[in-house]
């Protein structure tokens, strides 16, 4: 007896889970919301420290009651802090992971609130701390909170909807929903399930759609990139990949040490960390205010001093400074146990190395300027996906944010290298790396 479509295909709207989807399209407007809001408050702030500093500069003797100031500040975080120090600290994604384990618990709205205004708090004097893990933790509260609370689901549905808030967080945080999601899937369950995914879908979609319409149509990270103009130099794209995995290994390293190096700190309480990062904000804004934040205006800084080079040996040695400066102060920021992410710290170090290797590829002859701008959408991408252990977010992460298909190959390629060297060097997942540093209730 041959078969008909009917008896092949499923009855219509029998989805057993389509109430959930449902469910995840709430989680994600809530969370498109808390996250834009952020957003708008960081980025403003940002932009109001440019013009503070340069102030500052020619009134010096407001620096120590602008100092004062950020002591208030560190008080205040750490009044904060002292709720639940070990799960506000840092991104809030191995606190998440750990959730899933089974192995922590927490109040989600308390939680939730306390690292919306302690990540302000960290993140807009200019810490160099990313917006994204506070956003993703955010997410993963609603998540928690509304099918516990609200939706009353059963324990399985509570996971699954704390996850559609994790893809939602980063989605929002981005403008990249399908990133968020490929995040959830690649770095918290690893596996790929589509009763989990398509919920943490309608999550990352409803929460992007509300950034847009509170934020606008512009991409997190507008990088409109051509296409190499012939074919990229493949050795020289090989040596960048190695040295990225070299660099990304020595990020993991240092990051992972910086827990070790604070409780040498015995004068000072761990809630009030933060007080010396946040001063060291003053002598590095009143050097260059631009290299202050997460950033997206470094890196636009960064692109923006690639395209125009008026003394390439000056800006390489300037980039290699602007690397160094980077690196440590966002070992300080992150390590001080302050709420913040490390993504955008990652991609803006990742910009630094792409600008430079391009702008020395052109004097060596190697690559026509015109590639620069997408070696350093290759270096973020590839700096990142080795670091996270992550490269297909990495990957889809930067397309998205960039508003660009340009140079898939090359990217993919230089990504694929890096994350291979750092695996080879003993390199871990750095959230499951630090999750396990973590002592949790």
């Amino acid at each position: 007896m041959v078969a008909r479509a009917k008896d092949v295909l499923a009855r219509p709207f029998s989805m057993d889970y389509l109430n959930l989807v449902f469910q995840g399209v709430i989680v994600g407007l809530i969370t498109g919301g808390i996250v834009s809001c952020f957003r708008w408050i960081i980025d403003h702030t940002l932009q109001l420290l440019f013009w503070w500093y340069p102030y500052l500069e020619s009134h010096l003797g407001y620096v120590l009651v602008y100092a004062l100031f950020l002591v208030a500040i560190s008080w205040l975080l750490g009044k904060l802090l002292k709720y639940d120090l070990t799960n506000l600290v840092g991104s809030g994604v191995p606190q998440v992971e750990e959730i899933l384990l089974g192995q922590n618990s927490y109040a989600p709205w308390q939680i939730l609130w306390r690292k919306f205004v302690g990540g302000l708090l960290a993140i807009c004097p200019g810490l160099f701390l990313g917006r994204e893990g506070p956003c993703i933790q955010m997410g993963a509260c609603v998540g928690q909170g509304l099918a516990a609370d609200v939706f009353k689901t059963s324990k399985k549905d509570q996971q699954t909807l704390l996850l559609a808030g994790v893809a939602a967080g980063l989605a929002a945080a981005f403008s990249a929903p399908l990133a968020g999601v490929l995040f959830m899937v690649e770095e918290i369950t690893t596996t790929f399930k589509p009763r989990v995914c398509l919920t943490a879908l309608a999550a990352a979609l409803s929460a992007d759609l509300m950034t847009l319409v509170l934020l606008g149509q512009q991409p997190s990270l507008a990088m409109y990139i051509k296409p190499f103009e012939g074919a990229p130099n493949y050795v020289f794209l090989l040596i960048l990949g190695i040295i990225i995995g070299i660099l990304a290994y020595a990020y993991q390293y240092v990051l992972l040490e910086q827990l070790y190096v604070y409780s040498k700190l015995n004068f000072l309480p761990q809630r009030y960390h933060s007080l010396i990062p946040l001063l060291l904000t003053i002598p590095l804004g009143l050097w260059n205010a631009k290299l202050l934040g997460g950033s997206h205006d470094f890196i636009s800084y960064v692109t923006d001093m690639s395209l125009t080079p008026t003394d390439p040996r000056a800006l390489l040695k300037l980039l290699v400074l602007f690397f160094i400066v980077r690196f440590v102060f966002s070992m300080v920021s992150y390590g001080a146990s302050v709420p913040g992410g490390i993504f955008m710290p990652i991609l803006a170090l990742g910009a630094v190395i792409g600008c430079f290797a391009g702008l020395l590829g052109v004097s060596a002859g190697w690559l026509e300027h015109s590639q620069v701008l997408g070696l350093i959408l290759i270096s973020m991408a590839a700096y990142f996906g080795a670091i996270e252990k992550a490269p297909f977010t990495a990957i889809v992460l930067l397309t998205e944010m960039a508003g660009s298909l340009a140079s898939v190959f090359p990217l993919v390629f230089v990504t694929f290298i890096a994350y291979t060297v750092d695996t080879l060097l003993g390199g871990r997942p750095i959230y499951t790396a630090l999750r396990e540093e973590m002592h949790f209730k």
